[in-house]
């Protein structure tokens, strides 16, 4: 489905998120997300972070992918399985209702390998997720993770609140992390910050 196409459709998710603060990919990092996943080969896409299945409908219309995805919300998901079923996806998706660290665990026990991971649940985990999700890339995989930079704090040397420290501090070690070996990342510097993680090959 093209893009602008999808936006119409998905309108009144996006008015919903906006009511009642459900965080969702901003435009244009939603419009990013979507040309990259168009623009590659991806078949098995995990997502961390479902909420109402708002960028999970962006990765499933930009390709032919089957979509595995993960939140612990369990009325997000409820909205999710409606967004998903209202475009016709849902026979391309797993969802799981439960914390992402069970989940993500579960996956690397079981053999699982996924040809992308968006990353977009709680930020001040990104850093204790990475070596589990590394396991579960296939061969030439990729990291795409959003709000890596969150609202430019990461990035600032200005004081910051209180209530956000931890996620920034943790946010910083994440980079850090997939900014050297084995890793290399690509920081996209739209609205929150993307960054593309491969593993350089093993």
């Amino acid at each position: 489905m093209e893009y602008e196409k999808l936006m119409e459709i998905l309108s009144p998710e996006r008015e919903y998120a906006k009511a009642n603060f459900v965080p969702i990919i901003r435009d244009k990092s939603s419009k990013y997300l979507y040309d990259f996943v168009k623009n590659n080969n991806f078949k098995n896409v995990l997502e961390i972070g479902t909420a109402i299945g708002y960028s999970g409908s962006i990765i499933l219309s930009a390709a032919d992918i089957n979509l595995t995805t993960i939140d612990i919300n369990e009325d997000y998901l409820r909205i999710a399985k409606n967004t998903f079923e209202k475009l016709g996806y849902f026979s391309r998706v797993i969802v799981y209702n439960d914390d992402a660290w069970n989940v993500i665990n579960q996956l690397r026990s079981e053999g699982k390998r996924f040809d992308m991971i968006f990353l977009d649940g709680a930020k001040g985990q990104y850093v204790k997720y990475i070596d589990v999700l590394a396991d579960l890339l296939n061969d030439n995989g990729v990291i795409f993770a959003d709000n890596v930079l969150l609202q430019g704090m990461v990035e600032s040397n200005e004081k910051i609140p209180h209530k956000k420290r931890t996620m920034v501090v943790n946010l910083r070690k994440y980079l850090e992390v997939v900014q050297a070996d084995p890793y290399e990342t690509e920081i996209v510097r739209i609205e929150d910050g993307i960054a593309i993680t491969r593993i350089k090959r093993r």
